[in-house]
């Protein structure tokens, strides 16, 4: 067996969830990533998927002893270049530069994340309930900048209070509701647009600027709501819909959030032929139905007059092919739409009460989400529209 796939027992101290600590303990125990699997019962890839992960990780910690790097930095830096004195071929000093630059700590959040994924107990398939669905229409259901986990104070934003209860509450009779007026159609787009959680860490601090954030609790009880929520949607959807597609845009507030959740949501649903689950890293989304095409972004990397053509050239295939296109945006709260010579490009409110933040600099818009439907062959043939106040006072 070659050098590489010796077991390490220093590689313990590099695991980032339980599951990893115990499949290497299993690995170091047997003596072998075959021995592992033939002992537990488990599948060998098991063992060779996990060994790789910690040890990228160990080697950006600055543990690598391969390469004679032993000096592991602390878990919130990573090593960024190491300088090695040898003597009569041994090392003899060696200097580490580290360094704490927050797209490593995202890629180490969704490598966390992919390997988590593994044990996720999937969705089994669930019954279509509805039936007499029209086969040329596709419904969008359109949430963006809901900011699960935003604390706003009615009194000091003179508009509504906001917290986790009332997000929760809000978001699921909101599409109680939409469900339940759109027409019936073959398929649904759960188009999330980016920024559905408020923070991106325990830090409530948003990911790139670091400014302050008003947040209501905890995060990993954000974020358990936002699942418990999310999932219980997903199952009004296929009660209804032969097909559901699940967009989870880039946000701005929560980048590392949503590239968890679009893996999350893919692992779930891994075992439903009728969920679709796009999983793209790139910020910018496409959905295709037979004559028209619609396209996605939050917003906080192109503005609404800039992204047409960015749309038209990375979905250069699928905008050639299709007579209707329609661009859907978040990230500044408030209604606009324009029609350019390549398609027609929407700005979408939020439902979610405003923050002190965006209150105290006057950024204030009205409050709804909407369902678009959309015919294979006419393009967009109506929408609904529903507010916070048509759900009752409790919104």
């Amino acid at each position: 067996m070659p050098p590489a796939e010796k077991p390490d027992p220093e590689l313990l101290r590099f695991a980032r969830n339980a599951i990893q600590r115990q499949r290497l303990e299993e690995w170091v125990r047997y003596g072998s990533r075959a021995a592992a699997a033939r002992e537990t019962g488990n599948d060998a890839s098991v063992y060779s998927r996990i060994v790789s992960r910690v040890r990228a990780y160990a080697a950006q910690q600055g543990y690598s002893p391969d390469h004679d790097m032993v000096h592991a930095a602390p878990q919130t830096h990573y090593v960024k270049g190491t300088s090695t004195l040898y003597r009569d071929g041994e090392p003899a000093l060696q200097w580490v530069k580290t360094d704490a630059r927050r797209e490593e700590l995202d890629k180490l959040a969704r490598e966390f994340i992919e390997a988590a994924a593994s044990e996720i107990k999937r969705e089994p398939p669930r019954k279509l309930k509805r039936k007499g669905q029209d086969e040329a229409l596709c419904n969008l259901y359109i949430c963006t900048d809901y900011h699960m986990g935003m604390l706003a104070w009615g009194e000091e934003t003179r508009g509504e209070d906001w917290d986790v209860q009332i997000a929760e509450d809000l978001l699921v009779r909101w599409f109680e509701r939409a469900i339940d007026l759109s027409p019936k159609a073959q398929q649904a787009v759960a188009g999330f647009l980016g920024d559905g959680i408020h923070q991106d860490g325990f830090a409530a601090v948003t990911p790139t600027s670091g400014h302050n954030l008003d947040a209501d609790t905890r995060y990993q009880k954000i974020v358990r709501t936002w699942i418990r929520a999310r999932r219980r949607i997903m199952r009004m959807l296929l009660d209804k819909y032969p097909q559901v597609v699940l967009i989870e845009a880039e946000g701005n507030h929560s980048p590392a959030t949503d590239a968890v959740m679009r893996e999350w949501w893919a692992a779930l649903y891994e075992n439903e032929p009728r969920v679709t689950v796009d999983t793209s890293p790139d910020p910018f989304y496409c959905v295709e139905w037979g004559q028209t095409s619609l396209f996605f972004h939050h917003g906080h990397r192109r503005k609404p007059t800039q992204v047409d053509d960015v749309f038209a050239a990375k979905f250069r295939e699928v905008w050639g092919r299709t007579k209707h296109s329609y661009a859907h945006l978040g990230h500044l709260h408030h209604r606009d739409m324009k029609e350019t010579n390549l398609m027609v490009v929407e700005q979408h409110r939020t439902l979610a009460a405003a923050d002190a933040y965006a209150s105290s600099h006057g950024w204030l818009s009205g409050r709804e989400a909407q369902c678009i439907t959309y015919h294979r062959e006419y393009g967009e043939i109506g929408r609904v529209v529903i507010t916070p106040q048509m759900l009752g006072d409790s919104a």
